[in-house]
């Protein structure tokens, strides 16, 4: 009988909100080649001599304003998808993040020592491809592997952005909120820069090359962040039911010079407020977790732009987080 276990893996935060623990987080996840796709070196200068003396001390800030009792939103409901689903599977079950703690490899070595693996299922816990995510995380866990010269098999569950069970999944845990009076639904992803997404499409000729590359079959679509979230988008609506006249996409979480995706979310809100809308639903598909980017970003500072320009109500549809169908999702990819 093979014996496996699963490990679920999340993006991280800092261990506290004070300054230095900010800066150490802000530092490990920007210094990753992944993140910031630039030569070592001109990664080093441009985290150190612009991001790390100020970006820390905003940052700190923004995860005072949503830190819980129990610790990082993030940690704490990543935590409880962990236990629920382990109740839901008879196999080991663990958490691990990228950046922070835990982290990957003391993870997986937990997991090998109390363990007689034969099999690891890895399920990175973002539904859409991007480098800054998925193959990062894939790639620290091969290191691992290697570095420790485990005999194991090695599972990972590919990005699901368009999984029937994922969206139902989305879509449910949303019902409560789309039965609500709405003037307009907000999607909002995490933004990527356009260059990440470009130097992918080995054609050269397709991703963000015209308005409607994202709806035609193309073999850049499979690492394609941009037509994974309007796919996703495309599948939430229809199976919501929602009018084609009543929602919206937009990016989210852009930092530097670069080229990122558009539009901007908050831009977005300004624009939709002073168009009229009054009562808006904003859903950020691209976390399966709540964090700082939705609860801070989103929930707090989404609503003052959202409010400032005009509008009344903005609500946040939380993430999945331990929905009982998301659970039951990953229950089905486990085993």
């Amino acid at each position: 009988m093979v014996k496996r276990a699963v490990l679920l893996a999340n993006l991280g935060s800092p261990d506290n909100t004070d300054v230095q623990s900010v800066r150490r987080y802000l530092n490990q996840f920007l210094m990753d080649p992944y993140v910031i796709q630039l030569p070592w070196l001109f990664r080093r200068l441009l985290v150190s001599l612009f991001v790390l003396p100020s970006r820390p001390k905003d940052s700190a800030e923004a995860y005072k304003s949503v830190w819980l009792d129990e610790g990082s939103p993030l940690i704490v409901f990543s935590n409880r998808l962990q236990q629920a689903l382990q109740e839901q599977v008879s196999i080991p079950v663990a958490m691990a993040m990228r950046y922070g703690k835990p982290s990957i490899e003391q993870q997986i070595i937990k997991l090998t020592e109390d363990n007689d693996l034969d099999e690891l299922v890895f399920i990175p816990l973002y539904p859409h491809f991007a480098e800054s995510t998925v193959t990062t995380s894939i790639e620290q866990v091969k290191k691992v592997i290697t570095q420790h010269k485990l005999a194991i098999k090695l599972t990972v569950i590919p990005p699901f952005y368009q999984q029937q069970d994922y969206i139902m999944a989305l879509v449910n845990s949303a019902q409560p909120f789309l039965e609500q009076p709405y003037d307009h639904i907000l999607f909002s992803y995490h933004g990527l820069p356009e260059s990440h997404i470009t130097k992918l499409d080995k054609s050269g000729n397709h991703c963000l090359k015209n308005g409607s590359c994202c709806s035609q079959s193309h073999q850049a679509n499979s690492t394609c962040y941009h037509h994974q979230v309007m796919r996703t988008t495309q599948c939430f609506v229809r199976q919501a039911g929602i009018d084609k006249n009543n929602y919206s996409v937009a990016f989210q979480s852009r930092i530097g010079r670069a080229k990122w995706l558009q539009p901007n979310t908050e831009d977005t809100l300004r624009e939709l407020a002073e168009k009229g809308v009054k009562n808006i639903l904003v859903i950020c598909p691209a976390f399966v977790t709540d964090c700082l980017e939705t609860l801070e970003e989103i929930a707090i500072r989404g609503q003052q732009v959202f409010q400032q320009a005009g509008g009344e109500k903005l609500t946040l549809i939380p993430c999945l987080n331990d929905h009982p169908d998301w659970v039951k999702v990953l229950a089905s990819w486990s085993e």
